[in-house]
């Protein structure tokens, strides 16, 4: 959430700001600070029908006086009920404001997104590849026909060595994050709506949540869960920066977005992922995205797999975020990247929203920064490592990086003829 007083003071700079990610029609900031004038304007009657009424409660009073301070109290509930109406309204709309782009952060959708990054080339065969979906079925690691006799379309079910596959690969991602200094977690896998609102997913993206019927809605990503672990603190100053991962399945209801490239593991309702979450103070903030990057690039680097980090214009960044750098895995098959990685900074938007604070050389309390990375999520590394590792003989050779956290410690997955 932006703060309305420094909207107030910038409204040029907030409007250029937004014009990066939005409509200029769509900001509405004037209607917005009309609302807030209101605000104010109700305020100082309030203050003053309250001093009338604490100075009248020095004297004695006179049944005439009871009288007026009685029509007095009637006024002052009349305007606190009318302010608590514009203070819920003026929430709203700039709860839907987005995040102000960083400044090097340039204007535009995806078609503006800059590759600033690459590693390792694509792989060059000289026989026909095949698809990750036609890898994992011949492979026996992936059952996508009873996954979706389970659940419909857009779910799958690992097994055998596939199961063995995803679990070593987020086992890898713990062990890497451990090694780092970051504290693991895993947090509950269903949040409020408060909690929701705190990440900024809401109001905005609430059709793509899954919600039960308690109105609690199930984890779109870890970062939803990490954002809230220290909501409404204050944080002691010497322990910043708190570097947190979790492991978490997520769920989305990715509604009308699936495509024909985007069959198989690529786009589903349920997938695996490791985030990482710091929070900070506001002069550490670049320093700490640094450090993200560097993180999520060590992992895709150490499976030894082609990527390239993309970074992202402010219409494809996300609402809450100021800049985003995403890591792209290299899907043979489609001949494209796919993200495997986000990595952004929320600066002070998503803490404002849950209000974690910590004290500034001043001993002022200032809202912290938060930042998150996933770390990674696993629904596409899997179909890299098939179709970047297969070989002609239909097996696929595992990445070295995994190999320990896997009974017996195989170099290849073969085709498994006794399928089911």
């Amino acid at each position: 959430m932006l703060d309305i007083k420094y909207i107030r003071e910038n409204q040029e700079t907030v409007v250029a700001a937004l014009s990066k990610r939005m409509d200029k029609k769509k900001i509405g900031l004037k209607e917005l600070l009309k609302l807030d004038d209101d605000r104010r304007n109700l305020i100082k009657e309030v203050e003053t029908l309250k001093a009338v009424r604490n100075q009248s409660s020095k004297t004695k009073p006179s049944p005439e006086t009871i009288a007026a301070m009685k029509t007095v109290g009637e006024q002052i509930k009349a305007l606190e009920e009318s302010l608590k109406g514009l203070e819920e309204e003026i929430q709203e709309k700039i709860s839907a404001l987005p995040n102000l782009p960083a400044d090097d952060v340039v204007a535009g959708g995806k078609e503006n997104n800059e590759v600033i990054y690459t590693f390792g080339e694509k792989p060059s065969v000289t026989f026909e590849q095949k698809d990750h979906v036609e890898l994992a079925e011949s492979l026996g690691v992936i059952d996508y026909v009873r996954a979706a006799k389970m659940s419909g379309s857009g779910f799958w079910c690992y097994r055998g060595m596939g199961a063995l596959l995803e679990w070593a690969l987020i086992s890898y991602f713990i062990a890497y994050h451990n090694k780092n200094g970051y504290q693991f977690l895993i947090p509950p896998f269903l949040l409020s709506e408060k909690s929701a609102y705190t990440s900024g997913h809401l109001p905005k993206f609430r059709d793509e949540l899954f919600w039960t019927q308690d109105k609690l809605c199930l984890n779109a990503t870890s970062e939803m869960m990490l954002g809230n672990y220290h909501r409404e603190e204050i944080l002691p100053t010497e322990r910043l920066p708190l570097k947190y991962f979790a492991y978490s399945p997520c769920f989305r209801r990715e509604a009308g977005s699936y495509r024909q490239e985007e069959r198989g593991m690529v786009r589903g309702h349920q997938f695996n992922k490791v985030e990482m979450f710091i929070f900070c103070k506001a002069e550490d903030s670049w320093k700490m995205f640094d450090e993200l990057v560097e993180n999520a690039k060590g992992l895709v680097e150490g499976l030894g797999l082609h990527y390239q980090v993309s970074k992202l214009a402010a219409g494809d960044c996300s609402a809450a975020m100021a800049k985003t750098y995403d890591l792209e895995i290299w899907l043979p098959s489609m001949g494209i990247y796919k993200e495997v990685s986000s990595i952004s900074n929320a600066l002070d938007y998503q803490a404002r929203r849950g209000q974690t604070r910590y004290k500034n050389e001043k001993g002022e309390n200032v809202f912290v920064h938060t930042l998150n990375a996933s770390g990674l999520a696993t629904s596409r590394l899997l179909p890299a490592i098939l179709e970047q590792n297969q070989l002609e003989d239909g097996s696929v050779r595992i990445p070295e990086a995994l190999r320990s956290y896997i009974p017996g410690a195989p170099e290849f997955i073969y085709p498994d003829n006794n399928l089911i």
